[in-house]
């Protein structure tokens, strides 16, 4: 197979992971009674840790009182709490409430031991260097976001 060849196929498997976990979120928030941003949102407090509502607002491009919104059904459903900022108390952090999303993590269980299924064919050698080419594409992905954004 010649390299451009290879290549059109790996961009065409790429669109069609990114439209499959697509479709996957929206199923998963549907059966919590979430919007697909509540639970993007989940995600990024879940990877990140706590974060100010700015940071929620500055992540999904929503205004402060669409943020606000937000973290008021996420918190109504138990998943987050408010927490005052160790290091300034006028700040609020918004944190997941570990022990109420199991609910969430069980819907993912088995895509999750699927895909820990399917890696067990490969090196960690192999594994290494697809997740080092998909670090680098979800930077292209994030930077080509950010300029949209400001060119909006």
């Amino acid at each position: 197979m010649s390299q451009e060849a290879a290549a059109k196929r790996l961009t065409n498997a790429f669109r069609r992971m990114g439209t499959a976990s697509a479709l996957h979120s929206q199923s998963v928030a549907r059966r919590l009674g979430l919007a697909s941003v509540d639970l993007e949102c989940l995600d990024m407090i879940v990877l990140n840790g706590p974060v100010t509502a700015g940071k929620i607002a500055e992540h999904t491009k929503l205004t402060t009182g669409a943020v606000t919104g937000l973290i008021d059904r996420l918190q109504k459903k138990g998943f987050v709490e408010r927490i005052d900022a160790p290091a300034d108390r006028r700040k609020v952090l918004v944190q997941i409430v570990q022990e109420n999303i199991k609910s969430i993590s069980d819907l993912y269980l088995p895509m999750s031991k699927a895909t820990k299924e399917m890696m067990k064919r490969y090196t960690a050698e192999e594994l290494d260097l697809v997740a080092g080419f998909m670090e680098k594409s979800a930077e292209i992905g994030q930077r080509r976001a950010e300029e949209l954004d400001k060119a909006y």
